[in-house]
């Protein structure tokens, strides 16, 4: 990380970063398919120009999606997030922490209404520039 990069993407140590780098291409290559059509709407800058990533390893864990010019973490949550609400949420507020915004939508939701789920990620991010 260069010293003039405001925003580092991970502070893990360099053991810890292979490993997430290895589990991040691994979870790229077996997206689910609310996030594949997601990612559809947002790669390439499709999104109102905004650069995007996938499977990012941030600090110790993978975000979904990020747009490094926003800090803003996109997490898509399948049925077994029911079961981890505490583990989410002790996550999310870690990368809050950090200074990172995290916005989270169902599986669902981005199935069954894409275009909303497209808007509120523009809108927050025009609200944190």
């Amino acid at each position: 990380m260069s010293k003039n990069e405001k925003h580092p993407v991970w502070t893990s140590g360099t053991r810890e970063w292979s490993r997430l780098k290895l589990r991040a291409r691994l979870f790229r290559k077996e997206s689910t398919h609310a996030e594949r059509v997601l990612w559809g709407h947002l790669r390439a800058r499709r999104l109102k120009g905004y650069k995007f990533r996938r499977q990012q390893a941030i600090d110790r864990f993978i975000a979904d999606f990020y747009c490094f010019q926003a800090k803003l973490i996109v997490e898509i949550d399948g049925p077994i997030h029911n079961k981890q609400k505490d583990r989410d949420a002790a996550r999310q507020e870690r990368l809050e922490l950090l200074g990172y915004t995290v916005i989270r939508f169902s599986n669902q939701q981005v199935l069954e209404n894409l275009d909303l789920v497209l808007s509120k990620i523009g809108e927050t991010i025009e609200s944190l520039l």
